[in-house]
């Protein structure tokens, strides 16, 4: 399992595709498949079968996933898109050193 620069929860920018420019937050990252969906962004229109939730059937619009390369996290401090860097913390040793995401544009860390 690779590390990746964005996780669930995180704020993020969208660099490219149709919805460039607009902001959101990250619902669920597929690691395996490097894509994650973010709330809003990317909506497709998906047909449903009748059945006990929507006894009607129809249309109904989802999130669909997006491509981790095309996803920046809001930096904290700014509030515009960075890069994200890696850094260890309290470094005593390889098992009891803590890595923490930080923001390149400020150095503040990302949560």
């Amino acid at each position: 399992m690779s590390k990746l620069h964005i996780k669930k929860g995180d704020i993020v920018y969208v660099n490219a595709g149709e919805d460039k420019g607009k902001t959101g937050r990250i619902l669920k990252v597929l690691v395996d498949e490097k894509r994650a969906i973010v709330e809003g962004i990317n909506m497709v229109t998906k047909h449903t079968k009748p059945n006990a939730k929507s006894p009607q059937g129809g249309r109904e619009t989802v999130e669909a996933s997006v491509h981790i390369s095309n996803l920046n996290p809001i930096d904290p401090k700014s509030g515009k898109p960075t890069r994200v860097g890696h850094r260890v913390v309290d470094g005593k040793g390889k098992k009891k050193s803590k890595i923490v995401r930080y923001a390149k544009r400020s150095g503040e860390e990302l949560k």
